[in-house]
């Protein structure tokens, strides 16, 4: 008699994918929020929206679809954040810590990614989420094409775009972080 595979229930499929995934989901939250705390909330938000999602929608490519939804879950972060603004002691550390000379220079970068995560949130999801695909994450054009349902012409047009937009917001930083 041949043996049977037990199929996985719901909760140990997404059991499986967290054991897989969750530094990813982590590491990209964080890259995208710039605080460990906000970074948990999105790897929890992540990963309850996977157990209420219906059974039998199968995910081609978890490794990606987990990545775009830690991107969506840490901009949606950030424009909460942009509400309700809070001083995180992540972003302060390196500038405590220093000492000598380069103390401006540290304060300097963390006001520029502060500055750069304002500006992520004001721009529109899919703007935001393809700028963090590329430029934090990595991601090619063509992957970021496949992930958001796009044309590769429409990927580079919103990447060209959104950049101008965001080098026009933080201009006042050029220069200043050599």
């Amino acid at each position: 008699m041949a043996a049977v595979a037990e199929a996985k229930t719901p909760t140990a499929e997404v059991q499986a994918l967290f054991q897989a995934h969750h530094a990813q989901v982590f590491r990209t939250a964080y890259r995208v929020t710039g605080s460990a705390s906000d970074a948990e909330d999105v790897l929890q938000t992540v990963f309850v929206r996977l157990l209420e999602r219906r059974s039998g929608d199968a995910i081609a490519d978890p490794a990606s679809y987990l990545c775009q939804a830690a991107v969506n879950a840490a901009l949606d972060a950030l424009r909460t954040r942009q509400r309700m603004p809070h001083l995180s002691l992540e972003s302060c550390a390196g500038y405590v810590r220093a000492t000598g000379p380069e103390p401006d220079r540290l304060q300097r970068a963390v006001e520029l990614r502060e500055a750069l995560r304002r500006a992520l949130a004001e721009l529109s999801p899919k703007a935001a989420e393809i700028f963090v695909l590329r430029h934090l994450e990595g991601y090619s054009y063509l992957q970021i094409a496949r992930l958001v349902g796009a044309s590769l012409s429409n990927v580079a047009v919103t990447l060209h775009r959104t950049c101008r937009q965001l080098r026009q917001q933080l201009r006042s930083f050029q220069g200043g972080l050599s």
